[in-house]
């Protein structure tokens, strides 16, 4: 695990979480996330918020620049809410756990200062697929 990999993440995350209202029905980017990906590369996503529920998360809106630039295998993920990191909700864990393979593997940011993290098979240990 490589400290400047997650300072990395972590400052790219924390740089688009800027919340700000598009319309009187959304707002976006209280939550940010980054991923690394096996190629080495960063993807950024930012939480878009609707008043009828179809929004969707940080974490998902990150993986989803990473599918469509053709890169489909994660390994460390940070999501944050301001400067503060935070757990992937349930639907991310999932949605990277059906990512398959070697995602399953992937590391979670759960604290900067001492690093620690969490695999993401440990966080859905029974899982169902």
């Amino acid at each position: 695990m490589k400290t400047s990999e997650w300072r990395k993440l972590y400052k790219q995350a924390v740089a688009v979480c800027r919340e700000r209202e598009v319309s009187d029905l959304i707002f976006v980017g209280g939550v940010a996330a980054a991923v690394l990906t096996q190629h080495g590369n960063i993807y950024t996503g930012i939480s878009v918020d609707t008043a009828c529920s179809v929004g969707y998360c940080a974490e998902r809106n990150a993986i989803g620049s990473m599918l469509t630039d053709g890169e489909t295998v994660i390994k460390k993920v940070v999501a944050v809410k301001g400067d503060q990191i935070i757990m992937p909700c349930g639907v991310c864990r999932e949605f990277m756990m059906q990512l398959g393979g070697d995602n399953r593997k992937l590391e979670v940011l759960t604290n900067l200062n001492p690093i620690h993290t969490v695999i993401l098979s440990e966080l859905n240990p029974n899982y169902w697929a």
